[in-house]
């Protein structure tokens, strides 16, 4: 019986051994996979109009009572497609966005929001930096929502410039409070800041939402980050427009999200175009929601950093897609990815293929030592491919890696890259298993010349 037994368990082993290993999936399957879980909301065929809500679009009359309405008509209806014609309408205060809504902002129309922060009270649940605390309103809140659409080809203007973009100079204390909250868990009731604090509102945030669509709108003058996508889930953001040039204008930021596209977008921010975040330090690591499956594709880059990975990002973000991709404009540095010892969590699996920059200072740079600060989370950052990449010019360096001597930057792989010229080509610290394969920086190196 043992001997039979015996026998047994080696064929068992030796079946088991003759399997081939599974195939790994390309690039384009990994990419295939993720863009099939991400399909925009249906919007809804009934039709609102606004100025049915007595919404006048004069630049004078405030219209947030009309909106409020609207979206009322909204929920009570299973849903709506409230229509904006052309017009400059004041809101003094907040859209609260519903489920099952469409705010379509047609050709000339323009929403401006006021500028008194008393009209953005009470404070909501939210996140400042990568730690939730209750603040001002974001401009456009969506709170737990699902089907949810912001189309059209007007604009939404923060108003941001002369109001809380210079609340920046004053936020210190509370920006430090906010950290030190996180770091000591303070229950979420007792994070309060609104009046009495300076942290600025972003201009729209979708907070724990489902199946978002925004396309089409220009997004200028924002108060704080422009589109901040935090703890969501299939989303769509596609021919956006962005003219923000206050401070911390990031165009996109998701955070803790995943299956996100970001396509065709004309980027002109005084910031980060793309800001892929999963929190910060202590919180983020116990929240432990990774920000994965993001899709940025087909878009111009112009403004400080192309696409960014970090600093918070604490959880881990993976399987980012850089896809097709040029320039509109000057930035400072083309990819960025950057953390320090203080967040712990990963950065993985990203993927750059055919991307176009002009003239940047850096135009790839990763560092593991953000500002020269943290211990004790140092973060694994690996396999990431850059495929394909051209830049004209870099004034300061091509590539940049930064390790951390106890967490070296690793498996980064740059295939086909041409940069005209760079002050330093490259530059390796703390990195392990960087591989280059037809890389080409500065002028290109020919038949070697010979004794004459």
């Amino acid at each position: 019986m043992k001997r039979c037994l015996f026998l047994l368990v080696v064929l068992f082993y030796c079946s088991s051994c003759s399997r081939s290993p599974e195939k790994a999936l390309s690039r384009e399957e990994k990419l295939e996979n993720v863009l099939k879980n991400i399909v925009p909301p249906k919007i809804s065929d009934n039709i609102l109009l606004i100025t049915d809500f007595g919404a006048v679009g004069d630049s004078l009359h405030d219209n947030k009572p009309a909106f409020d309405k609207a979206i009322q008509a909204c929920k009570e209806q299973n849903g709506g497609k409230i229509v904006v014609p052309a017009g400059i309408y004041i809101l003094n205060g907040p859209i609260h966005l519903t489920s099952n809504l469409c705010i379509d902002l047609q050709k000339g129309a323009k929403l401006v929001f006021g500028a008194n922060p008393a009209d953005y009270l009470p404070a909501v649940l939210t996140s400042w930096e990568g730690t939730f605390l209750y603040n001002y309103s974001p401009l456009i809140y969506g709170y737990q929502l699902e089907n949810i659409a912001i189309t059209g080809d007007g604009v939404i203007d923060g108003n941001g410039r002369d109001n809380f973009s210079k609340w920046a100079e004053n936020q210190k204390e509370s920006q430090l409070l906010s950290r030190k909250m996180n770091k000591e868990n303070t229950p979420l009731k007792d994070r309060i800041f609104g009046e009495g604090h300076f942290l600025r509102p972003q201009l729209i945030q979708f907070f724990e939402c489902k199946n978002v669509l925004i396309e089409g709108v220009t997004i200028k003058n924002s108060p704080f980050w422009c589109v901040h996508i935090l703890k969501s889930e299939n989303v769509t953001a596609r021919k956006v427009k962005f003219d923000a040039f206050n401070r911390n204008n990031d165009g996109f930021d998701p955070e803790y999200s995943k299956n996100v596209l970001i396509e065709d977008i004309d980027f002109n921010n005084a910031d980060d175009n793309v800001a892929i975040k999963a929190g910060r330090d202590h919180e983020g690591r116990r929240t432990a929601i990774t920000s994965e499956n993001i899709v940025i594709r087909n878009c111009r880059f112009k403004g400080l950093h192309g696409v960014v990975i970090g600093s918070e990002m604490s959880a881990g973000v993976q399987n980012v897609f850089v896809e097709n991709c040029s320039f509109g404009g000057y930035c400072k540095r083309g990819i960025y990815l950057k953390s320090n010892p203080d967040r712990g969590g990963f950065i993985r699996d990203i993927y750059v293929n055919n991307v176009t920059f002009g003239e940047v200072e850096d135009c790839f740079f990763i560092t593991s030592y953000y500002h020269g600060e943290g211990k004790g989370f140092e973060t694994d950052i690996s396999n990431v491919f850059v495929d394909n990449v051209r830049c004209r010019r870099a004034t300061n360096a091509g590539v940049v890696i930064q390790g951390y001597p106890s967490k070296k930057v690793r498996d980064i792989h740059f295939s086909n890259v041409k940069i005209d010229s760079a002050a330093t080509g490259v530059s390796l610290s703390h990195a392990e298993n960087i591989v280059f394969n037809d890389v080409i920086i500065g002028e290109e190196v020919k038949v070697p010349s010979h004794a004459k």
